[in-house]
Formats: structure tokens, C-alpha cells, sequence
């Protein structure tokens, strides 16, 4: 069948979606934060600061991170009517604007905007349950889940690209994720050759105060063996900062041996089958600088017989051992380290579904502001995510605990429809057949009515 192209006069737009983020920034107070920052190379702008951060979290927001892609944005009414924007910035004044913010206070505001806006909208949050020994109430944490994500750059010559622990030139940056939604919190850009503890024990400090913006419920830090310093300790045994932790041992040199002998003396010894014995336990541990002994969980393995029914030599014994300040049972312990893995997905989300694995500035600074942008649309759309599931309304399955950003972009975003004004109204309106409809209808009055 041969198809014929026409063009009509009516205003379509792709991106309705952008009304439900525009809802959003109206309840914060970051344009007006923006505005009243002044940039030292440009004073008076012609289009404002709030006009040229929002424009850019409007690409964020759809997966678009590169510069030029605000183009086609310049003339699209329902992008400016959707995020309250009078004048949508060209490319080059995108670029030069946030290269003049690079090392301004823009950062600081973005997080704590984005922060804020959690706690506004009362975003939905799930946490951790545990039975404490010796009680009969169970007690409930929201995860506060920090890790390093290598960011591949190879093969560009943007400042701060160097190699990284993956074996790839890039950046290192660390985030801090809160609940299991897995909602940012704090992000920070490192060159790709920084050790993953440098500076982390004040990029925790600021993690939870950041995540005491957002809400009141007590946090359980988790991070994994790169981080296993002290001076992390520290930070959650601070009155101001207090919190409770999971924080992975590095073992380093430590004989597995000696580990076993402590595990066969302490723990309790499961066997799983025929030659393979794990033992789990704790102890206290004395450290200097801290008034009570730190506990330690392990849980060792000792293999003498291989699956197939090979008998070694030698056994093979494996280890792990967490730092941790819960008083709930060791098991309880390692399974909710588990779950730090999860994070790995909020990584890839931020990498992949918002183009912002490749940072498409050359200025360290500019790619730092960027990044912390990332994270304020990142929130923006898991927010939506979380309320779309509230009510099962949606066409595709809702017995999921969060919606990965992905499908929101592609569902909830780019959804189509046609710019209609009548009577000095502006409304959206969608087609017979418009499947996620009665969700994004919701969502948008939800966030307008929070």
C-alpha cells in the first residue's frame, strides 16, 4: 500500500509529558535561587539563569544530554508553555552558560532543590525492615546506598579523564541513592584515577544531611569494601551525622585461615551439602578513637568437596566480613548488604536511559554542574515513576516495587497530543486511543494538588 505525507496546520506536540516536570519545578524555589546568583563574565543575561536550567533539564528529562539537542526546542510552544520557560536558550548560550556556572554555586542549589522537592511532595519511600535481638517491635531504615560508578570517556580529551579501576579512561564519579527507589541524593564528579575513599568520609557527611532534607526516619548507610576506612565509622558515630551502617570489610592481607579459626570459635556452621560448611557470626572489635567495640559479621565458607563431587587438596575457603552497627541477627546483616547491589541499576539508569555516560562538556566543572542537574531530572522521573504505580491504571504490569526511568521517558513523556487554545486556555489533548492517558492525567493532578 502506498502512503501519502501531508502536513497539517494543527500544533503537535511529542513530549506532553514535560507538563507533569514543569508541575514539579513549580514547587521549588530554583528558578528564583538561580536568578539571584550572579556570574561574574555575564551580569545581566538576556535569557535568564532559571530559563537556561530548565531548558537543559527539559532534554534531561526526554534522554537527551548533548548541547544541540535544544535546537529543535526553540521553536516548540508546548516545551516553554509545559516548563514555564519565556525564552529556550540556543545551543551556544546553553554551553556558555553552564560553563560560566561550573564552579558556582548553581551545584549546592540544584541538590538542595532537588532535595527539597522530595520532602515536598512527600515522595514515596521505602525502607528496610529488621527485628533488633532481644525486642519484639520491628524496625524500619531507609537505605542510604553509596557507591562509585565508572564513567567510560575513552578517547576524548575533556579535562579529568584519566584511567579507571574498570581499565577504561573516563570519570569515577560517586553518587548516594536514598530508599529503595533509589532516589539521588548527592552526587559528586571525581577524575577517573581518584581512589574511591578520597574525601568520601565529607562526601558522607553531606549524604546525610542532604538525606535529612528529604526526611526524618533514621538511614542505614551501605558501601562496599572500597570504603572500608575508619573514618567512615566516624561520620555515622558523629552526634550530627549519626546513622546506622553496613559498611563491607576490604580484607587485604588478612589470612582467610585465621578467619576460619575465628568463625569455627564464634559462628554457627551450616552444612549446605556434602563438603561445603558456612559459618555465620559476629564479634566486637576494639578501635581507637570510638568509646564502644565496632561489630563485625562474617560468614566464611570452607569447601573440601567441588559441586561435581571432586575432593580438593586444599580447601578452598572464602570470606566475608562486614563492619556494621545493627543489632539484629548476622544473617539479617548480609542480606540487607545484598540489596547495596541494586544501586548498580540507579548507576545505569543515570549512564544510560539520560545519555550521561559520555558528558558532553570539555570543562570539568561544566560536566560536574551537569551531573548534579542529572540527578534533579533523574528524580524528577522516578518521582513520576512512584506515582504512576499508586493506582493500577497503567497498560503494563504494576506489581513492580519502581519504574525504571526508561519507561518513563518512553510512556509517560513522549506521549502525543495535540496544543489547543481557546478562550485564553492552553490544554492538551490527546487522542481516542491514548493508552497511558488516565495515568499521566493523574500523575500531573497529583503533583499539582501535593
Amino acid at each position: 500500500m502506498k502512503f501519502e505525507f501531508v502536513q497539517s496546520n494543527e500544533y503537535l506536540t511529542t513530549h506532553t509529558g514535560l507538563t507533569a516536570i514543569g508541575a514539579l519545578l513549580a514547587k521549588t524555589n530554583l528558578g528564583a535561587r538561580l536568578n539571584k546568583t550572579v556570574l561574574p563574565e555575564n551580569p545581566n543575561p538576556d535569557i535568564s539563569n532559571a530559563d537556561v536550567m530548565k531548558s537543559y533539564l527539559g532534554l534531561l528529562c526526554q534522554g537527551k544530554s548533548d548541547f544541540d539537542h535544544i535546537e529543535p526546542f526553540r521553536q516548540d510552544d508546548a516545551f516553554s508553555i509545559s516548563l514555564d520557560i519565556r525564552d529556550v536558550p540556543s545551543s551556544p548560550t546553553l554551553r556558555q552558560r553552564l560553563d560560566m556556572a561550573g564552579s558556582s554555586i548553581w551545584k549546592d542549589i540544584v541538590l538542595e532543590e532537588s532535595a527539597d522537592l522530595l520532602r515536598r511532595v512527600a515522595a514515596p519511600l521505602t525502607g528496610v525492615d529488621l527485628l533488633v535481638l532481644g525486642e519484639k517491635e520491628r524496625t524500619t531504615l531507609l537505605p542510604l546506598d553509596i557507591d562509585v560508578s565508572p564513567f567510560d570517556n575513552s578517547r576524548t580529551k575533556k579535562e579529568g579523564v584519566s584511567r579507571t579501576y574498570k581499565g577504561h579512561d573516563g570519570f569515577a564519579p560517586i553518587f548516594s541513592y536514598l530508599g529503595k527507589e533509589g532516589y539521588g541524593v548527592h552526587v559528586e564528579l571525581r577524575e577517573g584515577s581518584v581512589h574511591c575513599q578520597k574525601n568520601t568520609d565529607e562526601f558522607l557527611k553531606a549524604s546525610i544531611q542532604y538525606a535529612r532534607r528529604v526526611t526524618d526516619r533514621p538511614l542505614l548507610v551501605r558501601m562496599d569494601a572500597g570504603n572500608d576506612c575508619l573514618a567512615n565509622l566516624k561520620v555515622c558515630h558523629t552526634q550530627e551525622t549519626r546513622a546506622d551502617y553496613i559498611i563491607k570489610k576490604n580484607l587485604r592481607r588478612d589470612p582467610k585461615e585465621t578467619w576460619l579459626l575465628f568463625a569455627q570459635d564464634l559462628g554457627i556452621c551450616c552444612e549446605e551439602r556434602e563438603g561445603k560448611k558456612v559459618y555465620i557470626g559476629s564479634m566486637l572489635i576494639r578501635e581507637q578513637g570510638f568509646d564502644e567495640p565496632l561489630r563485625q559479621v562474617f560468614r566464611v565458607i570452607e569447601r573440601t568437596i567441588s559441586r561435581e563431587g571432586q575432593i580438593f587438596l586444599v580447601p578452598e575457603i572464602e570470606v566475608e566480613v562486614y563492619w556494621t552497627s545493627l543489632r539484629c541477627s548476622a544473617w539479617r546483616v548480609i542480606e540487607l548488604y545484598r540489596d547495596h547491589g541494586t544501586s548498580e541499576q540507579y548507576h545505569s539508569e543515570i549512564k544510560t536511559d539520560l545519555d550521561l555516560e559520555r558528558l558532553p562538556a570539555g570543562k570539568f566543572a561544566t560536566n560536574n554542574l551537569i551531573l548534579h542537574a542529572g540527578v534533579f531530572a533523574y528524580n524528577m522521573l522516578r518521582l513520576m515513576g512512584q506515582l504512576s504505580l499508586q493506582i493500577p491504571d497503567s497498560p503494563i504490569r504494576n506489581n513492580v516495587g519502581r519504574r525504571r526511568i526508561r519507561t518513563v521517558i518512553q510512556n509517560m513523556i513522549y506521549h502525543a497530543s495535540r496544543l489547543v487554545r481557546h478562550a485564553r486556555q492552553v490544554k492538551f489533548a490527546f487522542g481516542t486511543h491514548s493508552p497511558w492517558f488516565q495515568t499521566l492525567r493523574r500523575v500531573y493532578l497529583t503533583i499539582l494538588t501535593t
